[in-house]
């Protein structure tokens, strides 16, 4: 039975990956920044007949918080199969339907620090906290949620679809953590880790105060697409079949 880590898997596609990993007779170690709101998402799990799963507190921003996690993991397992750092934040306030963009020129630092806390230096506090069970699977896998929005060559297009769609918080956020996934990737190239980014389609969640489209079903089932890759996958690239339907791969 494989080992599996996902960040932010209390609600919305976190969740969803962790019943859909479970099926798939994963053991889910399901990390929730909030222990009770990981403890009653495990419940409703079990309530479907999903016992191979357990929450672990984990808060991706606090350092001490991500090293208790190893160590509480640690005494269960020697090894990890996968880590999906899914735990994100867009930072965006809205007035009731009515998201608030960021702008370049208006949004304060401390606003790029709040979401970069989280999409980026969470990602690489959680990924080097746990890349030596990693190191123990023979099929590692990492798979970094990253979104199409922090694409540099879609939004530098004026062709693209969403090309008049700019927020420069969010949006920066995810390009810094793309170049931390290619960055990841080159160093673990010889070996049998497959390290990539994976946007979801915009999907109907907290995240968006639920204005996206698709379903938790589908934004987990296309993730979990580039992250259940045999050893002859890919690694080191982006994907988003929302932007790509004939073979998901993007640009950076």
């Amino acid at each position: 039975m494989k080992k599996v880590l996902i960040t932010g898997a209390n609600k919305g596609i976190g969740l969803e990956m962790a019943k859909q990993l479970a099926q798939k007779d994963c053991y889910v170690y399901m990390g929730s920044r909030n222990l009770e709101n990981g403890l009653a998402a495990v419940k409703n799990l079990n309530a479907q007949g999903i016992n191979n799963v357990e929450t672990i507190q984990l808060d991706v921003t606090d350092q001490g918080s991500v090293e208790n996690a190893r160590a509480e993991i640690g005494k269960k397992t020697d090894v990890l199969d996968m880590l999906i750092n899914n735990a994100g934040i867009n930072g965006i306030e809205f007035v009731g339907e009515k998201p608030i963009m960021h702008t370049a020129t208006g949004t304060a630092v401390d606003k790029f620090k709040e979401v970069f806390e989280v999409n980026v230096y969470g990602v690489i506090r959680t990924t080097q906290a746990f890349i030596d069970l990693l190191k123990k699977s023979s099929e590692p896998r990492i798979t970094n949620v990253s979104s199409s929005q922090g694409s540099l060559t879609l939004h530098s297009d004026p062709s693209y679809k969403y090309y008049r769609h700019k927020g420069a918080v969010y949006q920066s956020s995810k390009s810094a953590l793309n170049m931390y996934t290619i960055a990841l990737a080159f160093e673990l190239r010889d070996s049998n880790f497959k390290v990539n980014a994976v946007s979801p389609p915009s999907t109907a969640t907290d995240f968006n105060h639920h204005l996206g489209m698709a379903t938790v079903e589908t934004g987990a089932k296309h993730i979990l697409n580039y992250t259940l890759l045999d050893n002859d996958g890919p690694t080191g690239k982006f994907f988003c079949e929302d932007n790509n339907p004939e073979t998901g791969e993007i640009p950076w």
